[in-house]
Parts: C-alpha cells; sequence; structure tokens
C-alpha cells in the first residue's frame, strides 16, 4: 500500500541514528536538536523528497549544522532513550498522567497520507503541523517504489483495493491524473504568456512564481485520495488524543496509520500512550466516539447520493453570517477597558452604554493602537466579540482555512453534490485544457456513485476531487478574524480563499454593523494580483545566494 524507498547500507547506517526506522511511512525523529528539526519540517512542505531524503541530501552533510559531530557522540540510541523513559514513567505515575503528559513531544513524519487522512491528523488544536503544499510542486510526479515500479501520487484505500471496484479505481486515478498532468503543464505555459518575465525578477523566482500560479488554479483536479508528507509535533497528550480519534474513525486507513504511529511513538514516548490500547480506558473511549457518531448518523439519515444534491445560489451561499452580537461594540469597549481598570464588567458596560459614539470609537481606536504590520493584533478583549460562519466551498480551500485550529471548524463528508468550481483561466484556455476539466470531473462523479454504493460515503469521500464543494461552519471571535482574514486575503493567497475572507470581512462590516471592528483589519487586501507569489518569491531571492537556478 505504501511505496517503500531504497537506500543504501550507509544510508541505512546514517538514518538509524536519527529517525525510528528507515522503511515505514510513519516515523520519529531522535537525537537531534529541536531546531534543526523544526528546519527540516519547514523544507519538508516545498519538495518532493520524503524527510528521510531529505535529510541526507540537504542536512547531513552540512557542517554549519553540525549533525556529523552529533552522531559521534550517539552511542546506543535504544539505551539513551531507554533511560529517558524511564525517568517519564517515575514522574508520569508519581504526578498524574494528565498534566505531565503535556510536558514531553515527539516530532512525527506521516508521509503518503490522503488528503482526507490529513484532516483527521490536523483536526486537533494543540498540536503544530506543516504539510506538503499542493502549491510548490507538479503532483504529477510520481512515486518511486524500491522494487523500480513508480505510481502517481494517490492512495488507493483498503476497503476498495480489497473490494471489486479496485481496478476501475485504479484506471480512474491514473487517468485524472494524466489529465492533472496536461492541465498544470499547459497552464505553466499560459501564465508565463500571460504575464512575461519583467527586469527585476530572477529566472528562479519567476519561475516558481508561474508554477504556484499553476498549480493553484490545477489543484481542482486533485482528488482526496492524493497523498501528501505532514510533518506533526505534538505532546503526548495530543497524541493520545490523536491517536484515540484515528481508532473511531469508519476509514481502515486511519486504523491503520493510527496502529503505525503508536508503534513509533512507543520508541520515544511511550510513557506518554499507556492509556490509548487498553480496554477500559483508550479502546473505551474509542467506542464512545465510534458510537455517538454511528447514532447520530441514523438520526439525520442524510441522502448522500447525487439524487441528494438540492438548488443553491452560490452568490448567498458561498458565505453566510449566521449569528453575531449585535450590541458587540459596546461590549468591546467594557472589555478593553477591564485590564487597565479595578471596576466590574458589568459597571465598565454600564459606562460604555452611556458613552457617545465617538468616545467609544475613542476607546476602541486606543485599544487597536498603531498597527505596522498584520502581526500586531489587537489584545484578548476582541475576544469577547464572535462570528459564525456557514461556509460552502471548493475541498481546496476548506483545507487551508481548516489549518486555523484555534476557531471552532466543523465540515459534513465531501461528495459531488453541491458542484465543483472552475477557475476562469481554465475557460481561458479552453480546448483540451477545459475539456479535461469538465470530463475528469464527470468521471470522478459516477465513479463516486458506485464506490458510495459499494463502500458507503465515508470511502467513496477519496475520489472526489478537490474542485467539488464541501459544506463547513466555523466560529471564530474578533481577534481570530484579524488573524485569518488579513492573512488569506494578502498577495500570495489563493484566489478561491481570498474571496471567502473578503466575503466574511464585508459581511462584519456591513451585515452585522462592526465597522470600527472590521476598519480596525486594515491589513485586509481586496486588491486583484496576476502573480500572486511573485512578490513573496522575489523577497527570497533576494534574501539567498542566487544559484544556476536564478540565471
Amino acid at each position: 500500500m505504501y511505496a517503500r524507498e531504497a537506500f543504501t547500507n550507509e544510508d541505512i547506517s546514517i538514518l538509524s541514528r536519527f529517525f525510528t526506522n528507515t522503511d515505514l511511512p510513519v516515523f520519529a525523529i531522535v537525537n537531534l536538536p529541536e531546531i534543526v528539526k523544526g528546519a527540516m519540517f519547514a523544507r519538508y512542505s516545498r519538495t518532493h523528497k520524503s524527510l528521510r531524503r531529505l535529510f541526507l541530501d540537504e542536512f547531513y552533510e552540512q557542517p554549519e549544522i553540525g549533525i556529523q559531530s552529533i552522531a559521534d557522540q550517539v552511542g546506543d540510541g535504544e539505551q539513551g532513550i531507554g533511560r529517558a523513559e524511564k525517568l517519564y514513567e517515575t514522574v508520569f505515575v508519581e504526578y498524574g498522567d494528565d498534566s505531565v503528559a503535556q510536558l514531553g513531544g515527539a516530532h512525527v513524519a506521516c508521509e503518503q497520507a490522503s488528503a482526507i487522512l490529513t484532516k483527521v491528523l490536523e483536526r486537533g488544536r494543540l498540536a503544530a503541523y506543516l504539510e506538503q503544499s499542493t502549491r510548490y510542486i507538479y503532483y504529477d510526479v510520481k512515486l518511486k517504489d524500491a522494487d523500480g515500479t513508480s505510481k502517481f501520487r494517490y492512495q488507493t484505500p483498503p476497503e476498495i483495493a480489497q473490494g471489486p471496484l479496485a481496478d476501475r479505481y485504479l484506471d480512474t486515478m491514473d487517468r485524472l491524473f494524466e489529465s492533472y498532468s496536461s492541465v498544470v503543464r499547459a497552464l505553466t505555459s499560459y501564465f508565463q504568456t500571460r504575464f512575461p518575465q519583467g527586469t527585476r525578477e530572477t529566472r528562479g523566482a519567476y519561475r516558481s512564481a508561474t508554477r504556484a500560479r499553476a498549480c493553484d488554479t490545477a489543484r481542482g483536479l486533485l482528488p482526496a485520495s492524493t497523498t501528501s508528507n505532514l510533518g506533526i509535533f505534538a505532546t503526548g497528550q495530543a497524541y493520545e488524543a490523536l491517536l484515540m480519534r484515528m481508532n473511531a474513525s469508519p476509514l481502515a486507513e486511519a486504523h491503520d496509520y493510527s496502529e503505525m504511529m503508536l508503534v513509533e511513538l512507543r520508541k520515544v514516548i511511550a510513557g506518554f500512550l499507556s492509556r490509548v490500547d487498553v480496554e477500559d480506558r483508550g479502546v473505551a473511549w474509542s467506542g464512545y466516539f465510534r458510537d455517538v457518531d454511528r447514532r447520530m448518523d441514523e438520526i439525520v439519515s442524510v441522502d448522500t447520493t447525487l439524487d441528494g444534491a438540492r438548488d443553491f445560489d452560490l452568490e448567498r451561499d458561498e458565505v453566510r453570517l449566521l449569528d453575531y452580537d449585535p450590541d458587540a461594540e459596546i461590549r468591546l469597549v467594557a472589555a478593553a477597558l477591564y485590564p487597565y481598570s479595578n471596576r466590574s464588567e458589568e459597571d465598565l458596560l454600564k459606562s460604555a452604554i452611556e458613552m457617545s459614539d465617538q468616545e467609544r470609537r475613542n476607546v476602541l481606536s486606543t485599544y487597536v493602537g498603531d498597527r505596522s504590520n498584520r502581526r500586531h493584533k489587537p489584545g484578548r478583549g476582541m475576544e469577547r466579540i464572535y462570528y459564525r460562519f456557514d461556509v460552502l466551498s471548493d475541498f481546496g480551500s476548506f483545507r487551508d482555512l481548516q489549518r486555523h485550529r484555534m476557531m471552532t471548524i466543523d465540515w459534513q463528508r465531501l461528495t459531488p453534490i453541491h458542484g465543483y468550481s472552475t477557475p476562469p483561466e481554465i475557460e481561458d484556455v479552453g480546448g483540451d485544457v477545459a475539456t479535461r476539466w469538465h470530463d475528469a470531473m464527470s468521471e470522478m462523479s459516477a465513479l463516486y456513485s458506485d464506490v458510495q454504493k459499494e463502500h458507503g460515503a465515508d470511502v467513496a469521500q477519496y475520489v472526489v476531487p478537490f474542485g467539488y464543494r464541501i459544506r463547513y461552519n466555523i466560529q471564530m471571535n474578533a481577534r481570530q478574524a484579524f488573524h485569518m482574514l488579513e492573512l488569506r486575503t494578502g498577495a500570495s493567497g489563493h484566489s478561491d480563499y481570498r474571496r471567502i475572507c473578503l466575503k466574511m470581512h464585508a459581511l462584519i462590516r456591513d451585515q452585522a454593523g462592526h465597522a470600527v471592528i472590521a476598519d480596525a483589519m486594515k491589513y485586509v487586501d481586496a486588491k486583484d494580483y496576476g502573480l500572486g507569489r511573485l512578490s513573496s518569491e522575489l523577497r527570497q531571492s533576494q534574501r539567498r545566494q542566487p544559484t544556476l537556478f536564478d540565471l
């Protein structure tokens, strides 16, 4: 099910000192400084390489990092880990599991995980994730197995692999990736023609920007089975919660991955994960989640077939503001004053009510302060105000917005029933590009229907391309809105989620009537950009030494 990377005996000798295995897609990193692990994960998101190959090619022989000197001091790694584990277990037993489980963590690389599984892996709030981006690499570059075979970057879920649709699934997925390859390459040429290289851009920055724009536009063809590499850093407590959620999943891929993760995590933080597979603890906890999901499905009885599709107005339904506090700005004045006062919030509310509109604006303007960049966030008083949105967007945009885990977000199953979006550039290019796009969407919709009948709606999600729409809701406070709306409307943002965030901002200002709050989000950017990534790529190229790629 997973491609096994080929390493030489010398490679394995090196890797075994820094990774908990050399042949599985889930492994932990050991015996390296935290700063090196973070740098590796940062580079990880922008390369085709696996983490272990990246380590060998770009980190191990760098003298300024000093990894070889670290390697010379690493004796029996298992003994060292064992000594540390005994200490953890002593503290674990003496001081209680939940609090101590927050004090130890691990870096884990999760490779060849489907886009469906990555949303399971990234659901927890108290963890750090860095996922391979569909923007920086062409996904038609195949994965090579150690036996010399190669395949496109998609996962075949065990349910389908063992069922009657296996051959059709593989054939259809291969055709889909061939269509993606043709479309993304044609779009690269299209953007290079539409936006010729200027005199200020290096060749490398220009090529990166046009590739990013082409990949952004073509990503709608990628299916939810598309594999991704994901780096995670989390505490023992966060991993415990994640594994129990994965064990409750209806998907075999999640169960298989959970087993591999538990094995690898127990090599580095075993004491924190002792409850996961205990019958009356973790097993019972997973059973509770599974039982709730089953009972709720019985209540709702959702029609997941294409016959269940309903008409909708995309202009109205793409982003809807469902709930907000009409007196938010008055409450915000009281919340802003609270940490600077010795009065109760009730008294401060009375004072805020008695203020004139101009007085309230002055308080809020002072509280927001002179923000010289978007990273200057107003204080926690902004968390007193909330907004709840219902969103109907393409799955690709959902994947990006779901990463803002400090807000409350929940989503429905991915299906074709809400239709798919087509970037205007696809129609502009027309011809074979547009034909491939629409034909592929139709073919995957037909495959979805048959997989859904054979294996159910959960497994059928794997065949749905990113371009199809998914419904989800988002509840966030005003402080989180500053962060997300200003970040995701930036010049380098994908056009689809930029549009969604701009609509959210307009609804906060116009429907909620919170003009003071909306206007304080001064870095929400509504400009139209051509090669959105170009300015970012130029800044990076100016910071680094020129290479042959830039000449």
